[in-house]
């Protein structure tokens, strides 16, 4: 059969809490503005629905990955995160997402991109859009890579092969410095707001101090205009003074509200993707929240009190959908040498060709 639209390769997984599509760089345009303009028709964007593509109309579930050969030394694959916007003609290639992270090695197996061996591969990831570097332990018995298993993860049904992640280099990965405006308490609009670059830059404020108890469901809160206002507001006050410029149309720096765990966990927090509440916590940002746990003074270290020591740790970070355990290790007394550890789980849903 033949027709008039185009035929692009591409995978769909559900990776982390998030899905998204999964591309070979060299299947895309190398120019830019039309390789951007090429994934938003096909995710179906600018339409609230996405009718027109295969967008999954929530933030959380409209996210490309970019992935091709590294050419670095000690390093498999290169990941480049999109973040198409639902609603507007925008696409954001600045932030990362370590859910969508989470499936670009099983990507590299399924494409032959890289060996797999039996027992467990090992895939190093270069993330292009921070700098940081990230080992990837997938299960592979008998050269198979295997998407069933046991290990579960809130905000996911179901249970699934675990896939461990290790993690190098995320602070500062687009500001340059851990506390990008110098401090690690600021005031923006008249909110104490706590800016920390860690795998993601966020800006942390406490739900008290917007007028919510911070134990809201994401719908709760997705019902509050004022909310929302309040939020870009200091947002875009907050991106300017992290030197990220004007946060207008673009989704970082993120935004978290946090307060006390009620649940036997140590921050309780609800993450914004900045549009819509997140129904759990985006890996990268759980980086931040456990590291900025550690940096005394902060808004999130006032909350829980942790006590800084070199070496590793575990935080148990309360979200809508359940407790995360996010491992952080500390080198040395420098946060900028800060090194993650999560596990997450995927599941390969789709392998074929887009047409546009």
């Amino acid at each position: 059969m033949r027709n008039d639209l185009n035929k692009i390769n591409c995978m769909i997984y559900r990776s982390g809490t998030s899905k998204g599509v999964y591309f070979l760089e060299n299947d895309l345009p190398s120019d830019i503005k039309e390789r951007h303009d090429l994934i938003l028709k096909i995710m179906g964007s600018p339409d609230i629905r996405q009718i027109d593509g295969i967008g999954g109309a929530t933030t959380v579930t409209t996210k490309v990955a970019i992935i091709s050969v590294s050419k670095r030394e000690g390093i498999d694959l290169d990941y480049k995160f999109i973040q198409p916007s639902i609603d507007e003609a925008i696409v954001d290639d600045k932030p990362t997402c370590g859910n969508i992270l989470t499936a670009v090695g099983a990507f590299g197996l399924e494409r032959g991109l890289v060996n797999i061996k039996d027992k467990e591969t090992i895939v190093n990831v270069y993330d292009v859009n921070t700098g940081a570097t990230i080992s990837q332990t997938i299960q592979t018995p008998n050269r198979t890579i295997n998407y069933r298993g046991n290990f579960s993860i809130p905000g996911v049904p179901g249970t699934a092969a675990p896939i461990e992640m290790f993690f190098k280099n995320i602070a500062g990965g687009k500001t340059g410095s851990y506390l990008p405006t110098g401090n690690v308490i600021d005031e923006f609009d008249g909110i104490k707001t706590t800016c920390i670059d860690i795998s993601m830059p966020v800006v942390f404020v406490k739900a008290q101090d917007l007028g919510i108890t911070g134990y809201e469901t994401p719908a709760q809160l997705d019902e509050k205009k004022e909310l929302y206002e309040k939020i870009e507001k200091i947002r875009e006050l907050a991106s300017h003074a992290m030197g990220l410029g004007s946060s207008k149309g673009n989704v970082i720096p993120k935004f978290a509200v946090i307060s006390k765990a009620q649940n036997n966990a140590d921050i309780n927090i609800r993450y914004f993707t900045p549009k819509t509440a997140h129904p759990a916590l985006a890996v990268s940002a759980g980086f931040c929240v456990s590291a900025g746990c550690f940096i005394k003074g902060t808004l999130l270290n006032q909350i829980n009190n942790k006590e800084f020591k070199i070496g590793e740790h575990n935080v148990k970070i309360e979200t809508p959908s359940g407790v995360i355990d996010v491992g952080i290790n500390f080198p040395s007394k420098d946060f900028m040498e800060v090194e993650g550890k999560t596990t997450r789980t995927i599941r390969l849903l789709l392998s074929g060709e887009v047409l546009v």
